[in-house]
């Protein structure tokens, strides 16, 4: 779990860094947690770009919380 905990931020983060609150780093990090978690856990260790790419190819299948987040920046 702290795993995720750190991969989420950082995914986030790389598409608008300068933009962002602490505040609205977390609130990403709440939207897609669970989708990282469910469909993106193989590819943790894999890196931030790699989890984002699975975030995109199932984007189907996660919470509109996560495809929100990932359209708000840019993904």
């Amino acid at each position: 779990m702290t795993k995720i905990l750190c991969v989420i931020p950082l995914v986030l983060i790389a598409s608008a860094a300068l933009a962002q609150t602490p505040q609205d780093r977390a609130k990403g990090h709440d939207a897609c947690s669970r989708d990282v978690s469910r469909f993106c856990r193989a590819q943790m260790q894999d890196g931030d770009q790699i989890v984002l790419a699975c975030l995109k190819q199932n984007r189907a299948r996660i919470s509109k919380g996560c495809q929100q987040m990932l359209a708000s920046h840019g993904q």
